[in-house]
């Protein structure tokens, strides 16, 4: 999809969303619902971005996507803070992140976050300010008259498509989060490794549901995950975090980029990782150079 597309065309925003959708299926290093990076190159992680636009633009340019060694992790893309009319217009993020998919083929991982999943759940969730789900459909409607929900089709495609996890090569696993430690029983650590099923999306206890909404972890918890998975550690996003960046446990660091306070992790995929050396390598978004689309 090289060619321009037309945002005020269904068809056209609907196609994108289609083809991206279809990409990220399609990722050869893919298996069931997690990606899987390889031993050589650079990944940036991002966390929830909701429709943060400004800082988008700078994480794209840090990301360095022209180098084929390049990954890039995205996650929580919709249901931003701010609206025009009452109406959230993030369905605008989705088909940013959708043509960097088709333009960088298996190197752009956005991560299914429990925003994401809400909205294809059609299950209430709120920033702050109202049904985030509604306001969402309504800002499709808004853009695209009575042909908003083809498009709505669509984004529900491009969504179920995203992966729950990036891991690499050296140990280090991407989620949105993890489950609850008091509900960790409950969930099935074989998501990861199979297709997701509409049960694993729907609360309270589907297994989708658990990952992408959890907050409160224990050291002996993530041990277990630890070693269930096969990895080291974990960057998660979804915590509130007035700096960009915290620790949440020896294996657990956590990311938020949806602020101007907001943080990215770059990684070498090459080396041993270090949840110390990680927090400590966080750099500001603020301090990125803003991308430049012509470049």
């Amino acid at each position: 999809m090289s060619e321009p597309i037309d945002y005020t065309n269904a068809t056209e925003v609907a196609n994108l969303l289609s083809c991206a959708a279809a990409s990220m299926r399609s990722t050869s290093s893919r298996v069931g619902c997690t990606v899987h990076l390889p031993d050589t190159g650079t990944l940036l992680i991002a966390g929830d971005l909701h429709d943060h636009l400004p800082n988008f633009m700078r994480i794209i340019g840090a990301a360095d996507l022209s180098d084929p060694s390049k990954h890039l992790v995205l996650q929580e893309l919709i249901h931003g803070p701010t609206l025009v009319h009452n109406c959230d217009m993030s369905w605008r993020m989705l088909t940013r992140v959708a043509k960097l998919l088709l333009k960088y083929p298996g190197r752009v991982h956005p991560l299914l976050g429990n925003h994401e999943n809400s909205q294809l759940t059609s299950v209430g969730v709120t920033k702050g300010g109202g049904n985030s789900v509604e306001q969402f459909e309504d800002g499709l409607a808004m853009s695209f008259g009575e042909d908003w929900e083809s498009v709505a089709s669509s984004v529900d495609d491009f969504l179920q498509s995203m992966p729950i996890a990036v891991r690499t090569a050296s140990g280090i696993q991407c989620t949105h989060s993890l489950p609850n430690a008091a509900l960790t029983k409950r969930f099935d650590t074989s998501l990861l490794d199979r297709e997701m099923g509409e049960d694993d999306r729907r609360g309270p206890i589907g297994s989708a549901y658990l990952l992408t909404w959890g907050r409160q972890f224990t050291d002996d918890q993530v041990d277990e995950l630890r070693t269930a998975w096969g990895v080291k550690c974990f960057v998660i996003g979804h915590v509130q975090i007035e700096a960009g960046v915290r620790r949440m446990g020896e294996h657990v660091m956590a990311l938020a980029s949806d602020q101007d306070s907001g943080a990215v992790l770059r990684v070498d995929l090459a080396q041993e990782p270090s949840v110390d050396a990680m927090f400590a390598a966080a750099e500001p978004i603020q301090l990125l150079p803003a991308w430049d689309p012509s470049s």
